[in-house]
């Protein structure tokens, strides 16, 4: 099995291709958008059918 390379080992990369420049850009709305997104920067989007809906409205989706 192959070794998957880290968020560090991504960031080490990217920062010395970039040369130190900063990779977040933002939107004309001033949003800040990073370059690289992972499980742990999303919001847990509850259980289906519970509030906020996002999953839907009822667990069978149905």
């Amino acid at each position: 099995m192959t070794d998957k390379p880290t968020i560090e080992d991504w960031k080490a990369a990217a920062d010395k291709d970039v040369k130190g420049r900063d990779l977040t850009w933002h939107t004309p709305e001033g949003f800040a958008i990073k370059p690289l997104y992972t499980a742990e920067d999303a919001i847990d989007p509850g259980l289906p059918g519970f509030a906020p809906f996002t999953r839907g409205v009822k667990a069978s989706m149905y």
